[in-house]
């Protein structure tokens, strides 16, 4: 379904709006691919009447799944590897050093997506942070996708999912198969909090503070301003020294200077203060 020159200006601005995301001229080809599925679903016909649609009333349900569609979901699990190893050999070995006396951590999966990293995250305390057990440890994971949020909280996940980073002992361990799909085990599913959260809001609601913020490959998404709106929320939500991993082609430099790397081979920082 091509879409025509007003339409795609429409809908750059329909999710700038609605969701910061920014896309570019030539980009005309990932919005028929996201949308001409939904008109098709909606028996609408083509996206040229669901853009119509969208013009004519703002119908938060369609409003929801047009965000829905137009939000890249790409993730795995122990996505790049290294920014795990980081948080097993480095973060959390200090973190919980300086928590011992509390013996409470709090993180927060601000771009979860369908669920990979979270679970990734809850599957690697447990097999390497046994004295955890007895801690109150809290894992909010949240996506502007109401969509990729329901699939996140049933766990299920397809043969070709399970392939992507996950190693063959910890699918034995902690998922079971469900037809040709795998469900992960439901305390892990019940470890976690899911929340359908927008980044690029202005204000964010009372939350954290946080030890740990994964906040990977989603800021590439958003213009500068953007950007320096969602740091400067960081910063008010993250312990002063706590951790914030971005993803491997995103920084904070020339975007928000409170915050240091903590080492050269991975995407963590944290807050100069620290």
């Amino acid at each position: 379904m091509a879409i025509s020159a007003e339409d795609f200006r429409f809908v750059t601005e329909l999710v700038r709006t609605e969701a910061a995301i920014v896309l570019d001229a030539g980009k005309e080809y990932l919005v028929e691919a996201r949308l001409g599925p939904v008109a098709h679903q909606l028996g609408l016909g083509s996206i040229a009447v669901l853009v119509t649609e969208l013009r004519a009333r703002r119908d938060p349900a369609l409003l929801t799944r047009v965000i829905d569609a137009m939000t890249t979901n790409e993730t795995s699990f122990f996505r790049d590897v290294q920014p795990f190893e980081h948080l097993k050999r480095k973060v959390f070995p200090e973190l919980i050093e300086r928590r011992w006396n509390e013996k409470r951590l709090s993180i927060w999966c601000a771009a979860a997506s369908s669920g990979q990293e979270p679970y990734s995250m809850a599957m690697l305390l447990r097999e390497n942070f046994p004295e955890l057990a007895m801690w109150r440890v809290e894992v909010l994971a949240t996506d502007i996708s109401t969509q990729v949020l329901a699939k996140a909280r049933e766990g299920l996940y397809s043969q070709l999912e399970v392939n992507r980073g996950l190693p063959a002992p910890l699918l034995v361990k902690y998922f079971h198969k469900q037809g040709l799909e795998w469900q992960i085990d439901a305390k892990l599913r019940s470890s976690i909090q899911w929340r359908e959260f927008n980044l690029a809001a202005r204000t964010y609601p009372p939350m954290g503070p946080f030890d740990l913020i994964m906040l990977r490959n989603v800021m590439i998404y958003f213009d500068v301003p953007t950007k320096r709106s969602i740091l400067g929320n960081m910063r008010r939500v993250q312990r002063p020294d706590g951790y914030l991993f971005l993803g491997t082609a995103e920084t904070t430099i020339n975007v928000d200077d409170n915050f240091a790397s903590d080492t050269l081979h991975t995407a963590c920082y944290r807050l100069k203060a620290a």
